[in-house]
């Protein structure tokens, strides 16, 4: 079976629709989805009527990817298998929808002392019902002609110590997860290579995590070196989380694609063997990958 358990749609900062990203899944012949836009999930619906209506064999697990801070870090949870009706996490995602608001406002301000006007309302025409994110500021100002790509617009105006950047104030990860178990779901960390740490600090990191009530984190993403992957698998293992699998897609491109390369290192358990109920698993496929590790 291929998982793909992090990806995004234009429910966030995705370029594809929920019913174009789920068709792309299915042509890539992923077994089971979670979408995970940032901080909601508005594009659920639509993915599984797209589902049903075009009978596509693919399994969505409700998702989210949640905000968070840690020792000044913006550290991401995605959640897997919530309850899309719990109040607590409702109301909490709509918390994290006016914080990314007030973010992009503030954003478009220091954009503007920059001599680059204009950019919240553009940005904020590009998102159109999502909430804006920095990668919709981006995406302005590369065709605006103020960059030649999206990688140098962060690296120049975005980034930390950066004119256009705006630190976020986000909740710390206890409370996320907190409200992510109390809608049934999975708190996984997601690509904890890409926070810019030492291997001491994301050895930090998951100790804070899993002392939070952390479930489990991504070891395999694409562009990754084998030891990268296995060393994550082997640290995950030490501090007892499962292991996870994410492109972590946001549009078409030659180097990430839904479940492509999302092979598992030896080390560890897979989330959705530790957790079978939350993928729709079979007791004779939770018994067939078993016997495959």
């Amino acid at each position: 079976m291929r998982f793909d358990l992090h990806c995004h749609t234009t429910a966030s900062d995705g370029v594809l629709s929920p019913t174009e990203l789920v068709r792309r899944a299915g042509a890539q012949q992923v077994d089971v989805l979670a979408v995970t836009d940032h901080d909601t999930l508005a594009g659920l619906d639509e993915l599984r009527q797209t589902i049903a209506a075009e009978q596509l064999p693919v399994h969505l697990v409700s998702g989210v990817e949640i905000s968070t801070g840690w020792e000044h870090h913006e550290i991401h949870i995605v959640a897997l298998g919530v309850d899309e009706k719990n109040l607590q996490l409702v109301a909490f995602l709509a918390g994290q929808r006016d914080r990314r608001e007030r973010r992009a406002q503030e954003i478009g301000r220091r954009l503007e002392k920059c001599l680059i006007p204009g950019t919240y309302e553009e940005a904020k025409a590009l998102a159109g019902d999502a909430a804006v994110t920095r990668a919709h500021f981006a995406r302005v100002l590369v065709a605006r002609g103020v960059a030649d790509n999206m990688a140098k617009v962060f690296k120049k105006y975005l980034s930390r110590g950066n004119k256009g950047y705006v630190p976020a104030e986000w909740p710390d990860m206890r409370e996320a997860i907190t409200v992510i178990h109390a809608a049934g779901g999975l708190a996984v960390l997601a690509h904890p290579s890409r926070y810019d740490l030492t291997a001491k600090w994301i050895k930090r990191l998951l100790v804070a995590f899993k002392a939070a009530g952390g479930d489990a984190m991504e070891v395999s993403l694409p562009q990754q070196s084998p030891q990268e992957r296995a060393n994550l698998g082997q640290w995950a293992k030490d501090h007892d989380l499962a292991i996870s699998v994410g492109s972590d897609f946001h549009f078409p491109s030659s180097w990430t694609e839904l479940g492509r390369h999302l092979w598992l290192p030896k080390e560890g358990m897979p989330v959705w063997l530790a957790y079978p109920d939350h993928f729709g698993l079979t007791a004779e496929q939770h018994a067939e990958l078993l016997a495959s590790r």
